[in-house]
């Protein structure tokens, strides 16, 4: 009977599916094959979406073309072992009882106080009283049941790096239809990724997306400071004249600009390498830098901006997003980087005062020195010029030589002893 049933069903002689075993941390495989068929390379989603230890291997090896020196990881450990031994001691924010339940919209706070005086609101398993504190770890039951709370935390801002190639634009509109960068990044759900800083069409590297305007608006404000590393390549040597310019200012059509740091990496041929920090991020500044020296750039990499930085094992076109602990890790040494700043603020206030006077001073020195060149003769035949052309005084026409008596002229007062003539 069984059998009759299952022919006119259609199905045939059940199997049962077993499922392969898998070790911890192994590949399925689908991703093996996906692995063999792609040659090991890695795919367009974000890296620490397949395995956080695994993500630099499925990159492959390191770009020849790229500088030496590259950081094996994005972010430093240290800053990572830092905010891990901070979560450890911070001390959480605490609350009253009955404004936490309140808040948890239970009722009013009399309301909540009149349930606690009835013994019936426990915290971490003992019964509470009116006026007790707690913080956001701690449990609180009523009648047995858990109260869920309202975060109060703000979510973790998504980070993504972005290796980008030369030939491509950092903007979402080009009248000229070139390519994007914006193009190729993943979905995000009610938000958009947002550039932080940009890159000329053809400088290269380390390009940074958040879907945080504050955080993007923080790394990018000239108030903060936050320092850039590039890899510049140019043709031929540069003078020893021309790295202390390099590094005590050099005026440009926007003002004073100057590179922080100014490191000979050697080179081949006539291409020679060099590796400059800047704090700022004026419109096509390193290349305007080296152009004032009279050197031409010819490849130009950013490789890293503030703590992140570009890893050697990140091929150009690909994009690796920062795990939740290193983006809140990175905003933590961004906090206490900030602090240390607000210390220093009414001294470097102070130093740019008096670097500006300063300024001021040789300005002046050089518009003198370049008025002390001029021919004493010559200066002196200026003075007078107008009167000379004509002989004559530019307000009244008459010459000076003739000395015109003016005394009887009339004013617009009244003469004295003159009456006015009365109306008819």
């Amino acid at each position: 009977m069984k059998k009759t049933v299952n022919a006119r069903k259609g199905a045939g002689p059940s199997k049962s599916k077993k499922t392969p075993f898998r070790r911890p941390g192994q590949a399925f495989q689908g991703e093996r094959g996906a692995s063999r068929r792609t040659g090991g390379r890695a795919s367009g989603r974000s890296l620490h979406a397949i395995n956080p230890g695994d993500a630099y291997d499925r990159l492959g090896p390191a770009d020849s073309s790229m500088p030496e020196g590259l950081a094996e990881s994005p972010l430093a450990l240290e800053i990572i072992n830092r905010a891990r031994a901070a979560k450890k001691t911070v001390e959480l924010p605490t609350e009253k009882l009955q404004k936490v339940l309140a808040d948890a919209g239970l009722g009013s706070r009399r309301d909540m106080e009149a349930l606690i005086a009835r013994g019936v609101v426990t915290v971490n398993g003992q019964t509470a009283r009116v006026g007790d504190r707690v913080s956001a770890a701690d449990a609180i039951r009523i009648e047995g049941r858990l109260v869920h709370r309202k975060s109060t935390e703000s979510p973790t801002p998504r980070v993504l790096m972005y290796h980008k190639p030369a030939g491509e634009i950092v903007s979402r509109d080009d009248p000229e239809g070139r390519p994007s960068v914006f193009h190729g990044l993943p979905r995000v759900p009610g938000a958009r990724w947002v550039a932080v800083g940009r890159l000329d069409f053809n400088t290269e590297g380390l390009l940074l997306f958040t879907t945080s305007g504050s955080l993007a608006n923080r790394l990018m404000h000239p108030r903060y400071e936050i320092e850039r590393e590039y890899a510049v390549r140019v043709i031929g040597e540069l003078e020893a004249e021309a790295m202390q310019e390099l590094t005590k200012g050099v005026m440009l059509e926007d003002g004073m600009a100057k590179f922080d740091e100014l490191h000979d990496e050697g080179g081949t041929g006539l291409n020679h390498w060099y590796r400059v920090k800047i704090r700022e991020g004026r419109n096509r500044e390193v290349r305007r830098l080296f152009e004032a020296v009279g050197s031409v750039v010819s490849r130009l990499i950013r490789i890293r901006y503030g703590a992140v930085s570009l890893p050697k094992n990140l091929p150009r076109g690909k994009k690796m997003e920062l795990t939740p602990e290193e983006v809140r890790a990175w905003l933590l040494d961004l906090d206490e980087a900030e602090k240390k700043m607000a210390a220093a603020a009414p001294a470097k206030a102070e130093a740019k005062k008096l670097e500006k006077s300063q300024a001021r001073l040789r300005a002046r020195a050089l518009a003198r020195e370049a008025e002390e060149g001029r021919k004493p003769e010559a200066k002196a035949d200026r003075k007078g010029e107008r009167f000379k052309k004509s002989g004559a005084s530019d307000r009244t026409g008459v010459p000076f030589a003739e000395a015109r008596d003016l005394s009887d002229r009339p004013t617009q007062g009244k003469r004295p002893g003159k009456k006015p003539a009365r109306r008819g």
